[in-house]
């Protein structure tokens, strides 16, 4: 559907063409996701996940509020200091590995842990591609993302994932004998091969490092992620053909078409009539501009996608600023534009890769079924963030 909504607009869309349409795909976050994906294949050849997912279980000693609190705060973590896309490309297969040791349904953890990763990306200027764009565009450093939105994230963060615990409570529970199991399981002997895992996991650690490092050395993740799935190819015993095999190729095709729809109404300025919008009915109020910054950037960038929506966002933030030095309209911006990727399943690049690995596990998430979880933490969590907003700035 989404190669024939490409189709569509490139062929009827006048001033749109195949040139214009290639430029409008991203090919850096294809490249990080094959990446991700064939490095996440190789390791796991070697039993790690299923090590960490066994440690996992234990740590948590099968209590699902411990196990779920444990997740989310190691996918907030990692998406605040890597992104939130690889850290979900690392974090769903550990995910699947514990749900089958504990026996129960994968699928609640998931949608916890995809939500967790757009909330937690916000804290920081890497954790998510609006950040990025607006650090660059307004001057904004590492350390002023830390001390303006991580206090929110951190406290709506908290507040998203007792309610969603309590919402899937009923799913999360574990039967006595399977946590005598678990504790009783040896994690070590979960790993099968070890010469593997001495060849591909120094590879992935270094490529993590690397995401750490990016904007100091200046190399982008796209090209770390490829650099560090080219080197595991080098290394592994795995054959090259299978690894390609296990790229999740309709995810990727799922992006190219995204991109090029997504490109059309930029080109034919519908994204950015539709963020201009808030000028006509704030009137100049401050605080009025405010809440319109963050509930268009999250509602509109939650349908459209919130990279695009951001790109459009920050002229009209500069207009609106009108050369203050008032920061307050690039946090709204920011955290409207990340929170606004919890809404659908293709707000977010995250959610359609979280989605790719759930159908091929056998266990797909549909349209509607992510949207009735990501409808209310979105609306729940950009009333949070309107708060903090008005109170904080």
């Amino acid at each position: 559907m989404a190669l024939l909504g490409a189709a569509i607009v490139v062929l009827f869309v006048g001033q749109y063409n195949e040139e214009l349409a290639i430029e409008s795909v991203e090919f850096a976050t294809l490249g990080l996701l094959a990446g991700m994906m064939i490095l996440v294949y190789l390791t796991q050849q070697s039993g790690v996940y299923d090590y960490i997912a066994v440690k996992a279980g234990q740590l948590s000693r099968g209590r699902p509020f411990l196990l779920v609190v444990m997740l989310v705060t190691t996918v907030a973590v990692m998406s605040g200091f890597l992104d939130n896309l690889t850290t979900i490309l690392l974090i769903v297969p550990i995910t699947f590995l514990l749900a089958d040791t504990l026996d129960i349904n994968p699928m609640p953890l998931i949608l916890i842990e995809v939500m967790a990763a757009n909330i937690g990306g916000a804290a920081t200027l890497i954790g998510d591609p609006p950040n990025i764009m607006i650090g660059n565009s307004a001057n904004l450093s590492f350390n002023d993302f830390l001390i303006n939105n991580m206090p929110g994230v951190v406290v709506i963060l908290a507040t998203v994932t007792v309610g969603l615990y309590f919402a899937y409570r009923s799913q999360l529970q574990v039967a006595e004998e399977n946590r005598k199991y678990v504790q009783e399981l040896d994690a070590a002997a979960s790993i099968r091969d070890h010469d593997e895992l001495r060849r591909t996991l120094p590879v992935l650690i270094g490529t993590i490092i690397l995401f750490f490092l990016h904007q100091y050395i200046h190399v982008e993740p796209a090209t770390i992620a490829l650099t560090g799935a080219a080197v595991g190819l080098m290394v592994t015993k795995t054959p090259i053909e299978e690894a390609l095999e296990k790229i999740e190729w309709t995810t990727l095709f799922f992006f190219i078409g995204l991109f090029v729809m997504v490109g059309a109404l930029e080109v034919t300025g519908a994204i950015e009539k539709l963020a201009e919008g808030i000028t006509s009915v704030t009137n100049g109020n401050r605080d009025a501009e405010l809440v319109g910054i963050i509930w268009t950037s999250s509602l509109v960038g939650g349908i459209v996608d919130n990279i695009p929506l951001t790109a459009a966002m920050i002229p009209v933030v500069e207009d609106i600023k009108a050369g203050s030095t008032d920061h307050a309209y690039w946090w709204a911006l920011s955290l409207g534009a990340c929170f606004g990727g919890n809404l659908t399943l293709i707000s977010a690049a995250c959610n359609v890769a979280a989605s790719g690995m759930a159908e091929k596990a056998g266990r797909p998430i549909g349209f509607w079924t992510f949207l009735k979880v990501g409808f209310p933490v979105t609306v729940a969590s950009t009333v949070m963030a309107t708060a903090y907003v008005l109170l904080r700035f």
